[in-house]
């Protein structure tokens, strides 16, 4: 995964620490002799936990970079972040001038029965997806404007203090490749599983990569069922995504307005909490609902 992993971010990251957990595989050799890429031995702070102390480096490592850097990037090998037809560099550097301090991404798990060829653009060679809540992650914010993120277990949530601030509209989305090729998939995470401790075990962390091979199959089969193509122009992300966002529900997170122009008091009437902002969203379309179908009854008696 490590040449589809820096053939999407090397146009707009400076700098890579990657975490190695003991890789026998050759991966090594290939972060060493990338120019961008710092190596670092990932230290279990929970030895009965893989998941735990994977959560609190997530959680604390960002911190070193304040005043640094502009914008920080916290994901994983497989997961890519992306705006279709937009450069990535382009809209950070537009999202910091407009004031946005974290940015939320829209979560899909891809699906490929065939592993692409090893110089392709995975978000090119594979288009077909399913939302998911789960990867409706925080990953890129910045650091300057946070005090602490938070994460859940996995990153599938977050709880961010500091200055919030979210883009005007969502946009980025995370495709996650985990699911690429059934026999490559089951191999893998029946892998990962040895790696999981006795408390993820107790806690049912990771879970999914000890389910025995028909476990796995079923899995894949549902997400290939129900996978939709992505790559499409009728594509909506932001209609398609898996609700609720988390990001939504948190009452201090503001979304910025589309236009920053607005007068003071129109300006503030705007800002508001993005938790009631899409309960107000949810309303008016229900209103919207509810007046299109009285007029249809109308029209229908008439």
């Amino acid at each position: 995964m490590l040449g589809f992993f820096f053939r999407h971010y090397d146009d707009w990251i400076d700098r890579y620490v990657i975490y190695d957990d003991g890789s026998t595989d050759g991966s090594l050799d290939i972060l060493h002799a990338h120019p961008k890429v710092e190596v670092r031995k990932f230290v279990r702070t929970n030895p009965e936990s893989f998941v735990l102390s994977h959560t609190r480096l997530q959680n604390e490592v960002w911190k070193e970079s304040r005043g640094k850097t502009d914008w920080i990037v916290v994901t994983a090998l497989d997961e890519h972040l992306w705006i279709p037809g937009r450069s990535m560099a382009d809209y950070l550097a537009e999202q910091r001038k407009e004031g946005a301090t974290l940015i939320p991404a829209m979560g899909f798990n891809m699906v490929s029965n065939v592993f692409p060829t090893n110089d392709a653009m995975l978000v090119h060679a594979i288009t077909r997806g399913c939302p998911a809540a789960n990867f409706n992650k925080l990953s890129i914010f910045n650091p300057d404007a946070l005090k602490e993120t938070n994460f859940k277990p996995g990153r599938h949530k977050a709880q961010p203090q500091g200055r919030l601030w979210l883009p005007a509209r969502d946009e980025l989305l995370l495709w996650h490749f985990k699911n690429i090729g059934l026999e490559r998939t089951v191999a893998r995470e029946t892998a990962q599983g040895l790696r999981l401790g006795n408390v993820d075990k107790a806690e049912s962390f990771g879970s999914q990569y000890l389910w025995d091979a028909q476990g796995k199959q079923e899995f894949w089969e549902t997400l290939d069922k129900e996978s939709m193509e992505l790559s499409g122009a009728g594509f909506k992300a932001h209609l398609c995504c898996a609700r609720p966002l988390w990001w939504e529900e948190k009452y201090m997170i503001l979304r910025l307005p589309h236009n920053m122009f607005l007068p003071l008091g129109l300006f503030w009437l705007y800002a508001l909490p993005a938790s009631i902002l899409a309960k107000l969203a949810a309303l008016l379309q229900r209103a919207s609902l509810r007046a299109f179908t009285k007029a249809g009854l109308l029209n229908a008696k008439r």
